[in-house]
C-alpha cells in the first residue's frame, strides 16, 4: 500500500536475545515497512554466532562495532550516528529502537523532536525513562508469549515475572477519564480515538499487556462501558464507539445529587 509507513529498525544486538527477532519483525509489519533493518554488536565474538542464521533468514544487515575500550559501549554510538542519518536523508517516517538500554533515552526524544514515529522494543528489565521518551513501547516477552486468543485472556503479562507495565486500576481510570472528555452529548466516544489518546499517555499500554489480542475485547474486560458498532453502508462495522454504562452514570448523578441536596 502506497500510504504504508517506512520504518528503520535498528537493534542492539548486546540487549537483545535472538529468539526475539521473528516477533519483533512480525510486530513492525503490522505497522508498516521496515526499509532498513540493521543490527549492532561485535560480530568477532564467538558468542554472536548463534545470530548468523536468525540475519540471513529476516534480511539483517550486521554492522560491525570492535569493543575498542572496555567498559564502553560502542554499539550504542555507532547506533546514534546512523540514526541521525538516517533522520537527515529523509527517507524514512519513523524508528524501531530495539534496546533494553537507557543510553537510547535522548535518541528517541531527538528523533520525536524531529516529527519521527519512535517505537521502542525492549525486555522487562528496561529503564522507564527510555519507555517514556518513545510513542509506543512494546516488552519483547509479552510478543513471544504464545496462545493468547482475540477474545480470551490466556496469558496476561502480569504472570511474565517482573514485568511493570501501567496496573490496570490506572488503564481503566484512565479510559473513563477519556471517554469523558472526548464524548459526544449521549456519552459516546470514538473507541479509535480513546485507544489512540491511551497510547500517548502511557506508551507502554498494549492490550497484550493484559492478555488480549484486540482493544474491544479488552475494553469489554473492564466491566464499566458499553460498546455500539456503526455500521456502514456496505454492511461492515466501520466505527466502533464506547461509552460509560449507564448504571455507572447513573449511580454517579444519585451521589452529586445526594451532596447538593446535603448542602
Amino acid at each position: 500500500m502506497a500510504d504504508e509507513k517506512r520504518f528503520a529498525v535498528l537493534i542492539d544486538a548486546e540487549n537483545v536475545s535472538e529468539k526475539y527477532i521473528k516477533y519483533i519483525m512480525d510486530e513492525i509489519s503490522n505497522d508498516g515497512i521496515a526499509t532498513i533493518k540493521r543490527i549492532y554488536g561485535d560480530w568477532t565474538k564467538p558468542s554472536m554466532a548463534s545470530w548468523k542464521n536468525v540475519l540471513l533468514d529476516n534480511s539483517i544487515t550486521p554492522i560491525q562495532q570492535y569493543s575498542y575500550t572496555f567498559g564502553k559501549n560502542a554499539t550504542d554510538s555507532a547506533m546514534i550516528i546512523d540514526a541521525m542519518d538516517i533522520l537527515y536523508s529523509g527517507n524514512v517516517d519513523g524508528f524501531y529502537i530495539v534496546s533494553s538500554d537507557s543510553d537510547f533515552t535522548r535518541l528517541a526524544a531527538r528523533l520525536r523532536e524531529s516529527g519521527m514515529i519512535v517505537v521502542g522494543m525492549g525486555e522487562k528489565k528496561t529503564p522507564s525513562p527510555f519507555i517514556a521518551a518513545c510513542n509506543r513501547f512494546k516488552y519483547l516477552e509479552v510478543l513471544a508469549q504464545d496462545g493468547i486468543t482475540e477474545n480470551q485472556a490466556v496469558q496476561p503479562a502480569a504472570k511474565v515475572s517482573g514485568l511493570d507495565h501501567t496496573s490496570l486500576d490506572a488503564v481503566r481510570n484512565t479510559v473513563l477519564t477519556i471517554v469523558q472528555e472526548t464524548s459526544d452529548d449521549d456519552g459516546w466516544a470514538s473507541l479509535g480515538d480513546v485507544g489512540n489518546i491511551l497510547t500517548k499517555r502511557y506508551p507502554d499500554f498494549d492490550v497484550r499487556n493484559y492478555g488480549f489480542r484486540k482493544l474491544t475485547p479488552f475494553i469489554k474486560s473492564l466491566k464499566i462501558f458499553d460498546i455500539r458498532a456503526v455500521r456502514g453502508k456496505d454492511g461492515h462495522v466501520s466505527v466502533m464507539y464506547v461509552r460509560e454504562k449507564e448504571n455507572e452514570r447513573e449511580k454517579k448523578s444519585r451521589k452529586l445529587s445526594f451532596r447538593r441536596s446535603a448542602h
